[in-house]
């Protein structure tokens, strides 16, 4: 017996819970489909977890470095504990009791699209309207020789684990393995991260890498960049891990941060008219359109795989779905890594810049060396901001900070990319004194742009 929907969404991560309950709140029929727990990647092994096992380090390296405060200390088991509290020990049955409240259909099984407007899920067959398709990513796992006979990790057994290894290696040097890395090491395990890159977070200027490789050094990271792994071996209770360097490492665990991919292989997609990429990733228009009815958003798009990005996606579908379309924009979105301090940039790059033939002024911020704020926050304050801008429309076009907070504030540059704030607007902004926001205007003075009449 089929069973008929408005909507029907595949995969129940952020984006599709975005879409899925402005659906609901709109009165469409709605059928949600998870294999897995209702929430996705980034509410169990990913975003949630790593960002609740970075706090408290981060409060203890914040503790050691501001006047007058003494004794802070790390403990594992409370820690993991509330990681555990934050993950809900694996289990979505509240999610699906609020899904079924609201009035959504929930289906937990195995899905594939079978044709257009329909969905084999388990034994169920589904027509709608609409399919969302919300399959998320994977992680890529490369191929390593004698892996098979060592401890291998992904993001979820690291950031699930219930015990700490002893010694660690990371391969990449991507955000994954940034955040990876500035975790284990401040809980106390001997961290190796091999990259085989010139930088790390190669997405971004190669400034923020270097900034990133030195505080990952503090934390106590050994960093090997243009190196690669070439071979494990079991060695006793450890590992043995071969660089090609002709040096060795040897390690507890070896930790994958090799990237992630489009969750799209051999779910049926093709055959209600998508078409995907040559990395796996759902083509869409504006609109997140994939094809006639299906609609596609979040990483299964490759369209900056960011948590975020796919609520923001979410919420594009379901305007379109209700009548109310309106075109996705991505300029100026921020990208955070949660190091210590944190990493965050939005906008694009001095190299971006130069491929698109733009006109352009940068200038580069010490926090301590301008601002109050710095010290008034730590001991041996730490920060660097840097802007980007395009001298012929008047705009800032790029921005990057590394400093405490720098999450939080990025959101000034982010929203003046994305807005295409003159920069004489920009100038005459007055900042909360002492903020770190305050270097914004720092910055441009440095740019010394000419105000135009």
């Amino acid at each position: 017996m089929e069973e008929h929907f408005d909507v029907a969404v595949l995969g129940m991560g952020p984006g599709g819970e975005v879409a899925a309950s402005q659906l609901l709140k709109a009165g469409k029929k709605v059928a949600v489909i998870e294999r897995e727990l209702i929430g996705g990647e980034c509410a169990y092994w990913a975003c949630v977890p790593s960002k609740t096992l970075l706090r408290p380090p981060e409060a203890k390296t914040g503790a050691a470095r501001a006047p007058g405060v003494t004794g802070a200390e790390l403990e594992w088991a409370a820690a993991s504990d509330y990681r555990d509290y934050m993950i809900r020990h694996l289990d979505d049955k509240a999610q699906v009791d609020s899904y079924t409240g609201q009035g959504a259909t929930v289906i937990k099984a195995e899905a594939r699209i079978t044709g257009p407007g329909t969905l084999q899920a388990g034994d169920r067959t589904i027509t709608a309207d609409h399919i969302i398709i919300a399959t998320g990513s994977e992680a890529v796992v490369p191929d390593l020789e004698g892996a098979g006979n060592v401890t291998t990790w992904t993001n979820r057994e690291t950031f699930t684990t219930t015990r700490l290894p002893g010694r660690a290696v990371v391969i990449g040097g991507s955000a994954v393995g940034t955040e990876t890395a500035t975790f284990l090491a401040r809980f106390g395990v001997d961290v190796t991260l091999v990259h085989r890159g010139k930088h790390l977070l190669e997405r971004e200027d190669p400034r923020v890498g270097e900034l990133a490789q030195h505080y990952l050094r503090e934390a106590g990271v050994k960093v090997r960049l243009e190196t690669n792994a070439l071979k494990a071996t079991r060695e006793g209770n450890g590992s043995l891990l071969e660089l090609d360097d002709g040096t060795s490492v040897e390690t507890d665990v070896v930790i994958f941060a090799t990237g992630r991919r489009p969750r799209s292989k051999e779910l049926g997609f093709e055959a209600a008219g998508v078409t995907l990429g040559a990395t796996g990733a759902v083509e869409i228009d504006q609109h997140c359109r994939a094809a006639g009815n299906v609609w596609a958003i979040g990483d299964v798009t490759g369209v900056m795989p960011f948590t975020h990005v796919a609520k923001y996606q979410g919420r594009i579908v379901a305007d379109a779905i209700l009548g109310q379309p309106r075109a996705a924009t991505y300029e100026g979105i921020p990208r955070v890594v949660f190091g210590d301090p944190e990493i965050a940039a939005a906008g694009i790059t001095q190299a971006q810049a130069d491929e698109q033939g733009l006109s352009t002024a940068f200038a580069e911020l010490d926090l301590a060396a301008s601002l109050a704020r710095p010290w008034t926050y730590e001991r041996e304050p730490r920060g660097h901001l840097g802007l980007l801008t395009d001298t012929n429309k008047g705009v800032l076009i790029g921005a990057w900070a590394v400093s405490p907070l720098a999450g939080e504030w990025i959101h000034q540059a982010s929203l003046a990319i994305r807005a295409r704030i003159p920069i004489s607007v920009l100038h005459d902004q007055v900042a909360q004194f002492p903020t770190y926001s305050e270097a914004f205007q720092g910055a441009l003075d440095k740019l010394k742009y000419r105000k135009e009449d």
